[in-house]
């Protein structure tokens, strides 16, 4: 057991409860962070009290809900997962007749009752608290061993708890996952053979554990433990598909292997939920477009990113995400083979790319291509055609140096010198310009238009003399601009 600080707000809920004559402990997840030297997330207390009991002992708490939870509020902490700390009597629970909720929650005065009705052995120790340290623990079934031996195991028999709550099955592999545990040997198979209760759970309940597991530091390894379990071929069958699937040589492995790793690397990088989800999707479709050309003797699969976006959108509305999330995932599995030829693409084809993901979604993009060559097998992560590619988005979204960004334009000039269209106007645009690159103070309306009305007594020739030295001086600030874009980039 490793030492873990408990804080303060948790020592003084338990000591109140005590004070007042009744037991307190510990209990579920929080301990099985303290003992394995993790800070815990969230702090669940137990108690023989009942929430009438519980609640006049607290300045401020709240009772919401039909199992007994009294939630404690501590309003001068900063820490907010201390703010609300969660009271739970000891419980019993009755059958489970649609596999999530008990028919029936009944209090109870012994502790023993309340662990044997929780999912998993590590989650099923209590401890009780003296001077802010553990006093006893209460661990009837060996969850403590199992937390010494990285395993996780059911309270009682498997197939009684997963009939209580299907979820637990996937809950046993995002475990797992999180921990870097392994799954007990008989509640491996109960979950292989009950992965049809998962029907009974709501796709809302299964995508928010499939959601954590992706966003754990181990997603590939969590990917892995659902198919062994059997779990992934209800929930993702389209990604079964990939497995065996072969590739051409600028790929080490098959389609499973090489989303796998490229979802494992944008974990790596801890980046955000939507990349992530593209990297594991991004070419899904690939089992169905595989084929063969017989001119160049090569694996193809062409337009599988047409395809797999449309299959990722069905994906996710089945597992209803957000349609934020729908519609980002999907536009990136759309997009992601932008890019072929450094030498070929042309900074118009950049802008166009950036329009058709967004300018806030292109760098997300990018990092995406990242994960894509790494889940290839390749070792360098920035060689230089990403290198590249970054160069010509940056050089593609800043504001070219432009008259555009004057606080007067060619209608402006007209209203105030009274002067008709024609090249005059464009002269003094390209000057009037050049002021204010040499002093940004100078765009304002007043002093620009004032400006205008004085150069438009110049001559047609004079102005087109001052207008052009206006135009190569732009036209080396912006070549000087771009060098140093493609000097941060290291390209050519």
């Amino acid at each position: 057991m490793k030492n873990t600080t408990i804080p303060k707000e948790i020592t003084t809920v338990i000591e109140t409860l005590e004070k007042s004559g009744y037991e307190a402990y510990l209990v579920g997840g929080c301990v099985r962070d303290i003992f394995l030297g993790r800070i815990p997330r969230d702090w669940d207390i137990t108690t023989n009290a009942i929430p009438n009991e519980i609640i006049p002992l607290f300045p401020k708490t709240f009772y919401e809900n039909c199992f007994g939870t009294v939630g404690v509020v501590n309003e001068d902490t900063e820490d907010e997962t201390l703010k609300i700390v969660e009271v739970t009597p000891y419980r019993l629970e009755s059958e489970y007749s649609d596999s999530r909720h008990p028919d029936e929650v009944k209090f109870s005065k012994k502790i023993e009752d309340d662990l044997k009705r929780r999912d998993f052995t590590i989650n099923a120790i209590a401890v009780s608290l003296s001077n802010g340290a553990i006093k006893d623990i209460v661990d009837l079934y060996s969850g403590f061993q199992d937390i010494k031996d990285r395993l996780i195991r059911t309270v009682g028999k498997p197939e009684d708890r997963f009939n209580e709550d299907a979820l637990r099955m996937m809950r046993a592999v995002r475990l797992a996952t999180e921990l870097d545990f392994k799954l007990e040997k008989e509640t491996e198979m109960a979950i292989q053979s009950h992965i049809s209760l998962l029907k009974n759970i709501s796709k809302e309940r299964i995508r928010d554990e499939f959601v954590k597991i992706i966003m754990s530091k181990r997603p590939k390894i969590g990917i892995e433990l659902l198919n062994e379990a059997n779990i992934l071929g209800f929930i993702l069958p389209e990604l079964i598909k990939a497995k065996g699937v072969d590739q051409n040589q600028a790929h080490a492995y098959d389609v499973w292997e090489h989303l796998l790793r490229t979802v494992q690397h944008s974990a790596d990088k801890d980046w955000s939920l939507e990349i992530r989800l593209s990297a594991l999707f991004h070419d899904i479709s690939k089992p169905e477009t595989k084929n063969f050309s017989r001119e160049t003797h090569k694996i193809t699969f062409y337009g599988h990113e047409v395809v797999g976006s449309r299959v990722t959108r069905k994906i996710l509305e089945r597992l209803k995400f957000p349609s934020r999330t729908i519609e980002i995932v999907s536009k990136f599995v759309r997009w992601h083979m932008f890019f072929s030829d450094t030498e070929q693409i042309t900074l118009s084809a950049v802008r166009r790319m950036i329009n058709n993901v967004g300018p806030e979604n292109i760098w997300d993009l990018m990092n995406i291509r990242i994960c894509d060559r790494i889940g290839t097998g390749r070792p360098k992560e920035n060689p230089y055609r990403l290198r590249k590619y970054k160069a010509m988005i940056e050089e593609a979204l800043r504001n070219p140096i432009s008259v555009g960004m004057l606080k007067i334009d060619g209608k402006g000039i007209m209203n105030v010198t009274h002067e008709t269209p024609g090249p005059k106007i464009g002269h003094i645009l390209h000057i009037l310009l050049e002021e204010v690159l040499d002093n940004p103070k100078l765009n304002t309306s007043e002093y620009l238009d004032n400006k205008a009305i004085e150069l438009a007594k110049l001559s047609e020739n004079e102005l087109k003399i001052m207008g052009d030295e206006a135009r190569k001086k732009e036209d080396n600030i912006e070549e000087e601009n771009i060098k140093i874009i493609k000097k941060k980039h290291y390209v050519s």
